[in-house]
C-alpha cells in the first residue's frame, strides 16, 4: 500500500483525537489527507496535520474505531515516512502544525518511543520549529513522557470518563488511577517545574454517552482537572456507535449534549463559574434547549443588574456579555455612565439576550416576563 493511502485511512482514524471543538468527524481530502483545522484562542482557523501513527492496538475500548477484536486493516508508518509527509506539508503551506497520536502497536513505551521519534526528527534532524502536539499514551512511563514533553507544545492524555467506574465500564486495558490520572499529575509536575516542557500545557478528552456518567459527573471532574492539574481544555467527544465494537447497538447521546459541555466547560473555565450555579435536571444532564448561562441566569437572585455598578464577576453571569464586554464596560463607565442599550452594543454586547436582566441607571430594561 502506498504512503498516500496510508495517510489517508490513518488520518481519518484519527478524528476521534480531537483538536476542535467545533469541526468534529470530518474527513479530510482525499488528495490532502490529514489537514484538519484547530479555532485558536482569537477565532482563527489553524490547520493541523492529524495522523495516528499506527491503527494496531491491544487495548479493548469498547467504543474505539481501532478495538482490538475489531476486524480490518492494520497498518503503521514509520517515523521517517510520516516526518518527510508532515514536511512536505509544511513546506508547501498547507499546515501549520502536527497532532500526532496511536493506537499500540507492541507496549506502550516502545509506539510512545515511534510517536517521539517523529518529534525528534522534526526538531533536530529538520530544524522544524512550529507547533507539534503529542498524545501520550495511558501507562506510558514517565521518562518518555518527560522526553516528549521536551519536543512538543503541547501534550494531552484522554482522560475518557469523569469516574473510575465510567472507564470500568469501557475497557479492561486501562486503570483510571494509574493510567490516567498518574500520568496527568506527571505531566503537571514535569510543566511545573520547568515551562519550557510542553509550554502550552495539556489538554484532554471525554467520551460523552457511552457510560450512565452525568453531565454534573463530567463537569465536576473537568473542574477538578483545570483546579487540581492546570487542565488548559477539554474535549467533549459524542459517542457513536462504530460497527463490530462492543457498543454498535448503544444510541447515540442526544446531538445537542457536547455542545452544551463545551459551554458549560466555557462558563467554568473562562468565567470561573461554580457547578452549583448550573442547572441540572433530575438526571444530572443540562437543559438541551437553552444555553446553561442563560439557564442559570434564570436561577440567579442578583438580577436585574446595574450596570454602572456591577462588579466583573456578576457583569460575566449576563447572558449577552462575554469577558472582552464585561472589560469594555468597567473601563467605559469610570469615565461616563452607559445610558442606553445602543451604549452597551458598541462594546460587544448581546443586546438581545442582556436586555432582561439589566438596569441602566435604575432602570430595568425589560421584565423577564416578557422576554
Amino acid at each position: 500500500m502506498n504512503t498516500m493511502r496510508k495517510m489517508q485511512i490513518l488520518s481519518d482514524t484519527a478524528q476521534y483525537d480531537l483538536c476542535d471543538y467545533v469541526n468534529h468527524q470530518k474527513q479530510s481530502r482525499p488528495n490532502l489527507p490529514g489537514i484538519y483545522y484547530s479555532t485558536g484562542s482569537n477565532g482563527c482557523q489553524i490547520p493541523l496535520f492529524k495522523v495516528l501513527m499506527s491503527n494496531k492496538c491491544c487495548n479493548d475500548c469498547k467504543y474505539c474505531v481501532n478495538h482490538k477484536d475489531r476486524n480490518f486493516t492494520r497498518m503503521e508508518l514509520t517515523p521517517e515516512e510520516l516526518s518527510r509527509f508532515f514536511l512536505n506539508y509544511y513546506q508547501n503551506n498547507y499546515v501549520n502544525g502536527l497532532f500526532l497520536s496511536s493506537g499500540i502497536s507492541g507496549d506502550i513505551d516502545s509506539t510512545m518511543e515511534k510517536v517521539v521519534e517523529v518529534a525528534r526528527l522534526l526538531r533536530l534532524d529538520y530544524g522544524y520549529n512550529d507547533y507539534i502536539h503529542l498524545k501520550i499514551i495511558p501507562g506510558a512511563s514517565k521518562d518518555i513522557i518527560k522526553r516528549a514533553m521536551g519536543l512538543a507544545n503541547r501534550v494531552s492524555v484522554n482522560i475518557e470518563t469523569a469516574t473510575p467506574e465510567g472507564l470500568s465500564e469501557l475497557t479492561t486495558t486501562k486503570d483510571y488511577q494509574k493510567d490516567i490520572l498518574r500520568r496527568l499529575k506527571w505531566i503537571n509536575r514535569i510543566h511545573s517545574k520547568n515551562p519550557k516542557y510542553a509550554p502550552s500545557g495539556q489538554t484532554t478528552q471525554m467520551i460523552i454517552g457511552a457510560t450512565d456518567e452525568t453531565d454534573e459527573d463530567i463537569l465536576n471532574r473537568v473542574k477538578w482537572l483545570y483546579k487540581n492539574l492546570n487542565v488548559k481544555r477539554t474535549y467533549f467527544s459524542s459517542f457513536q456507535p462504530l460497527q463490530e465494537t462492543p457498543l454498535e447497538n448503544l444510541d447515540e447521546p442526544h446531538p445537542q449534549r457536547s455542545g452544551r459541555l463545551y459551554q458549560a466547560d466555557a462558563l467554568i473555565n473562562s468565567y470561573n463559574f461554580k457547578i452549583d450555579e448550573l442547572v441540572f435536571d433530575d438526571s444530572g444532564l443540562l437543559n438541551m434547549d437553552q444555553d446553561p448561562k442563560y439557564t442559570a441566569a434564570l436561577n440567579m437572585d442578583i438580577f436585574p443588574l446595574e450596570i454602572n455598578q456591577a462588579s466583573y464577576k456578576d457583569l460575566l453571569r449576563v447572558p449577552g456579555i462575554g469577558a472582552v464586554s464585561a472589560k469594555r464596560i468597567i473601563a467605559i463607565r469610570k469615565k461616563r455612565p452607559f445610558q442606553k442599550l445602543a451604549d452597551l452594543k458598541k462594546v460587544g454586547v448581546v443586546v438581545s439576550r442582556a436586555e432582561p436582566f439589566i438596569k441602566l441607571k435604575g432602570t430595568y430594561q425589560m421584565a423577564l416576563d416578557n422576554y
